[in-house]
């Protein structure tokens, strides 16, 4: 290469136009032609050194920053650079080393159906001919240049060029003598002509926000203890296993003292939510998204890094402890995960090359009116395998139980939430979101492939038939869906004053219309307290009694309908106030008797949702429920039945209007003694201890459709559940 070429080569590298670094730095040439070229900007010299440290010789500076030295045909090398100030910094040569990602590796990231993308790709520790180092990868087809860029080189985008693999559109380069803990970038010459230093995509760790740089992952050395638990969890995540789960936010559960606005890191997380959880009963934690997520107040549902637990709460082996604490405490552990939309931050996915990469390039496809925020180009192959690759780590990886998909009724509609105008057919002229739909179903399936015993619910909220059908009868193939119609209906049913319940009677019972249409989970979820909407107990009507009593009713409804359970944090203690996530939950309420009832009442519920086959095991099959009074409007009375498994029946009585109701008379299954196992009247839970003495005997005189019945007390705005026992006392 001339003196000119030199220069321009040179010149190039500083402007960042140099595309093919590989060609350029590095050895070249045979034997005694054998030359060294290094680019090294602001360098006072360079020197070769051999492997064992001792010098070959200085290079000659052919232009500023480019250094070219000779090197004995075949050997070894090492670069000491010279800088300013007299430092030194001896190290291997990047562009001296072979390509990093395999050959396999590229075609299945390039078919969308590489499951270990994480383990491929991004940074990783590694050891390439005895030298240490980090093997970063990324995938910008439509990029100019992309460089490795962190503290190692000064931020200085000039410095390390990465090579491009040309089929799969990644570049990739092995960086000697950093490791672990290092921050870094890639910084991207887009094609639009833009350059822009971005987050690693496949980054396992990142900075705290708001820093936004990613961090280089050692190797996981967690040890796992949960093998009883990973073997057993299929049958306690099955649709005959009681599932009740506690949702939480984990910065705002519960805040270090003297400090209200930090937050615990996962160990400490651990040690005070797991007792909690265990001593209430729930079987199950739902997280809202961990992923790492630039802004707060999204509450994880606008996440950039897919791959990497947020660093608010510690490193990821501190996540992998805390999930591994759940599961010795018998306590599974469910993750929301957002593979609809991401945010428009410069620093993550948007127009990630200068193209519109992981997006759609249409609006009407690709922006999220409702959210401010991208949507994934699913028809994408590379898109889509990342995702799954996504879902596939935290299953694998973390060892979490379930991931709770959001927002999919907007990844199955083409026109959710858009005008007549704003949104483009599928090739069959349709609405439906035929990409999502494939990625859906490919998702459930490889996830039952590979995952047993994991489960996936589905945040649905219209009428698309088949969520949790298997694939093989055209279902989405997901465990459940959560049931938004059921939410909406009863709240609105509990929101009303009881003097007008008696018009509206059908939104307590239209639920079991469809109730067995889908396998359900009944959701009572942070979208319910939150923008304007109030506490749970806010919804209430009424004086302060009648809220207290009507909340109870409500929950013991909740937890005796067919379907599994989920309540947010806080609503089992009656938080008054709308949640804010820049507080934590009202634990002082429970010094007062109500507040602590209503949390004692559910601590009971939890216990007898559990121990009750009748009350589980048939959740998601129509013999598992029968009506015995579903048509008493004028007095707001409810009574039906549940049964399953081997053990006995139960009958639950609500009364959701304001009056006693004494002598009631009520059809029931069996003759003999009905032992009252709840009565959320009891005074232990704030009451006025109305109810039945402890147990009714039903005669065999049929009533409602039953072989026997019984004359009843039902409280005032309350619910009773009494369990079969046998024969009668008289």
């Amino acid at each position: 290469m001339t003196a000119p070429d030199m220069k321009a080569a040179a010149a190039a590298l500083d402007a960042g136009r140099q595309d093919d670094p590989f060609g350029l730095l590095g050895p070249h040439g045979s034997g005694d032609d054998r030359l060294v070229r290094t680019y090294q900007p602001g360098a006072e010299g360079v020197t070769l050194l051999a492997p064992d440290g001792s010098e070959i010789g200085a290079m000659e500076q052919v232009a500023p920053g480019l250094f070219v030295g000779s090197l004995p045909s075949d050997s070894g090398y090492r670069l000491r650079i010279a800088w300013p100030g007299g430092g030194a910094w001896d190290t291997e040569d990047p562009y001296s080393f072979g390509t990093i990602v395999g050959d396999l590796d590229l075609h299945l990231f390039s078919e969308g159906r590489h499951w270990n993308l994480a383990e491929a790709m991004g940074a990783h520790p590694r050891t390439i001919d005895g030298v240490e180092g980090v093997a970063f990868s990324v995938w910008a087809p439509n990029a100019r240049r992309v460089s490795v860029v962190g503290e190692f080189n000064s931020w200085d985008g000039r410095r390390l060029p990465m090579r491009r693999r040309h089929d799969a559109g990644v570049w990739e380069l092995f960086v000697p003598r950093i490791g672990p803990g290092a921050s870094y970038k890639f910084e991207i010459a887009g094609a639009d002509g833009s350059v822009i230093q971005k987050a690693d995509p496949l980054a396992r760790q990142t900075e705290e926000p708001p820093a936004t740089a990613s961090i280089v992952a050692p190797a996981s050395q967690f040890e796992w203890t949960d093998a009883d638990w990973m073997a057993e969890r299929g049958a306690r995540q099955a649709s005959d296993a009681p599932m009740a789960i506690y949702e939480i936010h984990a910065g705002s559960w519960l805040r270090p003292e003297g400090d209200p606005m930090g937050h615990f890191g996962w160990r400490d997380l651990a040690e005070r939510l797991i007792p909690y959880v265990a001593d209430m009963g729930f079987t199950h934690v739902e997280l809202m998204p961990i992923m790492e997520h630039p802004f707060g107040g999204s509450w994880g549902y606008q996440p950039l890094s897919q791959f990497a637990p947020s660093a608010r709460f510690g490193t990821p082996e501190g996540f992998a402890a805390f999930v591994d604490a759940c599961h010795r405490a018998g306590i599974g552990v469910i993750l929301d995960w957002v593979p609809a939309h991401f945010p428009t931050d410069p620093h993550g996915l948007a127009h990630f090359d200068g193209t519109h990469l992981y997006e759609h390039a249409d609006p009407r496809e690709g922006f999220h009116q409702d959210w401010n925020t991208l949507i994934y180009n699913l028809g994408r192959r590379e898109v889509s395998g990342f995702l799954l690759a996504s879902a596939l780590w935290w299953l694998e990886t973390y060892h979490v139980d379930g991931l709770r998909v959001d927002a999919v009724a907007s990844m199955l509609y083409r026109d959710y939430s858009r005008e007549a105008d704003q949104w483009v057919p599928n090739k069959y002229g349709g609405r439906e979101n035929l990409e999502s739909v494939d990625f859906l179903k490919a998702m459930n399936g490889i996830i039952a492939e590979r995952c047993p015993g994991a489960v996936t619910i589905a945040e649905e909220s219209t009428a698309w038939p088949g969520v949790s059908a298997p694939l093989d009868q055209d279902g989405l193939g997901f465990s459940y869906k959560w049931n938004m119609g059921w939410m909406h209906d009863t709240l609105q049913y509990v929101e009303r004053d009881p003097l007008y319940r008696r018009w509206h009677h059908n939104e307590l019972t239209f639920g079991l219309v469809y109730a067995f249409s889908e396998r359900f989970v009944l959701p009572i979820s942070h979208d319910e307290v939150v923008h304007g909407k109030g506490s749970l107990i806010g919804k209430m009507p009424g004086d302060r009694w009648r809220k207290f009593a009507n909340l109870r009713a409500y929950l013991s409804f909740m937890w005796t309908h067919p379907g599994k359970k989920l309540l947010f944090m806080g609503s089992e203690l009656a938080q008054e106030s709308e949640w804010n996530h820049d507080a934590q939950v009202p634990w002082e309420l429970l010094e007062q008797p109500e507040h602590a009832g209503v949390q004692r009442m559910l601590r009971d519920l939890n216990a007898l949702y559990s121990a009750e086959p009748a009350l589980h095991a048939r959740d998601c099959e129509p013999s598992g429920f029968s009506w015995i009074e579903g048509g008493d409007a004028e007095r707001s009375v409810f009574a039906y039945a549940r049964f399953g498994g081997d053990g006995p029946p139960v009958v639950i009585l609500l009364n959701m209007s304001p009056e006693p109701q004494h002598g009631y008379r009520v059809g029931m299954p069996r003759a003999g003694q009905w032992r009252e196992v709840f009565n959320s009247d009891a005074e232990g839970y704030g009451g006025g201890n109305i109810g039945n003495g402890g147990s009714i005997d039903a005669v065999p005189s049929p009533s409602h459709g039953q072989p026997a019945s019984a004359s009843v007390v039902i409280p005032p705005l309350g619910a009773v559940i009494l369990r079969h026992e046998g024969r009668s006392r008289t």
